[in-house]
């Protein structure tokens, strides 16, 4: 079904508002997936916050037009499914994560702002861990020295108190 040309230019507007929030996008061929397949990546994107949809070529083309993203517009040919996403490893870790179990998805080309990746550039980008989990780590990592020194000063008192009760048990006994 074709669309007449207020509907390309609500779908480009659409794009264009998700482009400008992305922080990345993946394109991945999906030649051959069937309906149930695609329901599950689809609920797994949305899961993840990434922004998912089959597009036409031309229509991506316009809406990543004048954007950091504009490189990718060399690799956009034959029937892809697009990935937006404003988490730079979301979407790459929820293509890469699904074409490991399915191998009809097969990934294109990727892009970060300024840079287009390759195949290997995107496994790559979705090994790295998340932005929560990172997050995550670098609060583990800001509490530790802290919960060590509520430890050592914790400590001093209980040592006093330790010291007093030896020091009460030694008079009971000499008592």
């Amino acid at each position: 079904m074709s669309l007449n040309r207020k509907e390309k230019t609500v779908v480009i507007e659409e794009i264009s508002v998700e482009v400008a929030k992305a922080q990345s996008i993946i394109i991945a061929e999906y030649r051959g997936l069937d309906v149930a397949a695609v329901t599950v990546l689809r609920k797994k994107a949305r899961e993840s916050g990434v922004y998912l949809r089959v597009l036409k070529n031309t229509l991506a083309i316009r809406a990543i037009a004048g954007t950091p993203f504009e490189g990718l517009s060399t690799h956009l040919a034959g029937p892809l499914i697009y990935a937006v996403s404003p988490d730079p490893v979301a979407a790459a870790k929820v293509l890469a994560d699904f074409a490991k179990t399915n191998d009809k998805l097969v990934l294109k080309a990727g892009s970060l702002p300024n840079s287009l990746m390759n195949v290997e550039g995107i496994k790559a980008l979705a090994a790295l861990p998340s932005r929560d989990e990172l997050l995550a780590k670098l609060l583990g990592t800001m509490q530790a020295p802290i919960a060590t020194f509520v430890r050592t000063l914790n400590e001093v008192p209980s040592k006093f108190v330790r010291g007093l009760a030896a020091v009460r048990d030694k008079q009971a006994e000499a008592a």
